[in-house]
């Protein structure tokens, strides 16, 4: 019979569907949009607010940013950029800066002409921020103007947007103590964004000071030119981080304390399809590989089609250009992707119109636009081409050490091969090749052939067929058959004197007479 159903289901209706307003879904689901409650999520909040800072930058805006550590808990990220508009927005009664840092999906990097490359997509940032901090400051100069706006409880505006006065500021949140000083910051126009984050959303709510050392320094490594600073009251430490090289002076950083290989280093930085492309590559003396990847200056912890581009036009022209100097012959295998990961250190950095870019997830780990993987290959391919007609020494030391890797791995997959037929026979259960498992208590009725080669095991079918000197060709089974009727066989051999003779054949087919234990000797008598 059916289950009688369950009436608690039918009170399943209208009632029961829920609109989440405001920033309310981002409380009620913050993994969707940072990841995660843990210290990873707790970091990618100063990092949506770098990140719009550093936007600000590569549009040729902002040449200093700063990342200040209260002792109170909060976080501070000040920039001389162009400042957030704080105008009122039409249609909507709140002004821009507002609409920002309130509602999702709000923002100046939708196509508008705000932004051409940034690593904002979705227009949640600022907000998402806000919704998941205790309360938020938001200082904007613009000309002679300057304002201030404070959120509280999760983005609740404490204090709409009104002028502030920068000698003497005051907060209107209670417990959010005033703590920038303003006369550090005299630029003439810019944006100051400070929070404290919600230790009631998140496990953890102190920061690791050492990940933005890593993280700022890679910034300043990607924008030449533009000075980082990092002030950390809670240990009294301060960085500041300025880098004229770029892309190459980071790979130049990135293998310290290592031997390179080429001395040379490979960089390349090129424009296909509105595209642009920019990778630096090294190889050292290590095993490990070192490869970054970055998208509108965002990192992309898990890659995507920048780094599938790169890996495709690397394995490529190694291969073709092996091959070309005769470093690898005709019946040699190519070298894999893996051979060529080995000792590798590489920073790929793509910029691509914000319209069209796309990552894979708010957190921005892997790019996924298919278009960035041609244009890499393309760039990389050709870029490498030339560069190892240009640096033939350079080129042989990079092959030298994938082929090296390549030897290694056939070494280990031998090696492998070695302990699971060794395990095999020792009794695991698995049988390696042609053999075939059988299990039997009554070791009358068994039997066990040792054979070398494949040829050597045909011989002990029945079905294999023999010359014999008579002339017929007569199966194993046949030539059984026969000898238990009283017939003789007799077939051509090689003698020990290493001779054709004619041999009587003996037993074609008796094994298990009088036998209970089979006893095996090899050929070397062990």
């Amino acid at each position: 019979m059916p289950k009688k159903a369950n009436t608690d289901n039918l009170k399943y209706g209208a009632e029961q569907i829920q609109v989440l307003e405001g920033l309310e879904p981002v409380r009620k689901r913050p993994g969707m949009y940072i990841g995660s409650t843990g210290q990873e999520g707790l970091h990618h909040l100063v990092t949506e607010i770098v990140n719009n800072s550093m936007d600000e930058a590569i549009a040729g805006f902002c040449n200093h940013i700063r990342v200040h550590f209260y002792k109170d808990g909060s976080v501070g990220i000040f920039d001389n950029g162009r400042g957030i508009p704080f105008e009122m927005k039409k249609g909507y009664g709140v002004s821009a800066l507002e609409l920002a840092f309130t509602k999702l999906h709000a923002g100046g990097k939708f196509g508008g002409g705000g932004y051409k490359v940034s690593s904002g997509l979705h227009g949640v940032g600022a907000s998402v921020v806000n919704a998941l901090s205790k309360w938020t400051r938001v200082i904007v100069k613009r000309g002679d103007d300057i304002v201030i706006q404070e959120y509280q409880d999760g983005g609740n505006v404490a204090r709409p947007v009104e002028k502030l006065d920068p000698k003497k500021p005051v907060s209107k949140v209670k417990g959010a103590e005033w703590s920038i000083d303003m006369d550090k910051w005299d630029y003439e126009s810019g944006t100051i964004v400070q929070f404290q984050p919600d230790d009631k959303i998140f496990e953890t709510v102190n920061f690791s000071h050492k990940f933005f050392i890593a993280q700022i320094r890679e910034y300043a490594y990607l924008t030449a030119g533009i000075r980082f600073d990092l002030i950390d009251d809670r240990y009294d430490q301060n960085y500041s981080f300025y880098f004229e090289g770029g892309t190459k002076a980071f790979l130049k950083a990135l293998n310290r304390n290592k031997e390179p290989l080429n001395k040379t280093p490979f960089y390349i930085q090129r424009e296909v399809d509105d595209i642009m492309v920019e990778v630096a590559m090294q190889y050292n003396d290590s095993f490990a590989e070192n490869v970054l990847t970055f998208a509108n200056h965002i990192k992309n912890p898990e890659g995507g089609t920048h780094l599938t581009g790169f890996r495709a036009a690397l394995t490529k022209t190694v291969n073709d250009y092996a091959r070309k100097a005769g470093i690898l012959k005709d019946k040699d295998a190519n070298l894999s992707g893996d051979d060529l990961r080995e000792g590798l250190t590489a920073v790929i950095s793509v910029k691509l119109d914000s319209a069209s870019l796309q990552f894979e997830g708010q957190t921005k780990a892997k790019l996924g636009n298919s278009s960035v993987r041609n244009a890499v290959e393309t760039v990389v391919k050709d870029g490498l081409d030339r560069y190892f007609e240009e640096n033939p020494r350079d080129a042989q030391a990079i092959v030298e050490k994938n082929i090296l890797a390549l030897k290694a791995r056939m070494a280990a997959k031998a090696a492998r091969d070695t302990v699971i037929r060794k395990t095999a026979l020792d009794g695991s259960g698995i049988l390696p090749g042609k053999l075939a498992d059988c299990s039997e208590r009554d070791a009358s009725k068994t039997e066990l052939f040792i054979v070398e080669g494949d040829s050597a095991g045909g011989c002990f079918f029945g079905g294999t067929t023999i010359k014999l000197v008579d002339g017929r060709s007569v199966t194993f089974e046949e030539i059984a058959k026969e000898q238990q009727m009283g017939k003789e066989h007799f077939c051509y051999t090689i003698k020990s004197d290493g001779k054709i003779g004619v041999e009587r054949f003996i037993n074609a087919r008796i094994t298990k007479k009088n036998v209970n234990v089979i006893k095996v000797t090899l050929d070397k008598g062990w």
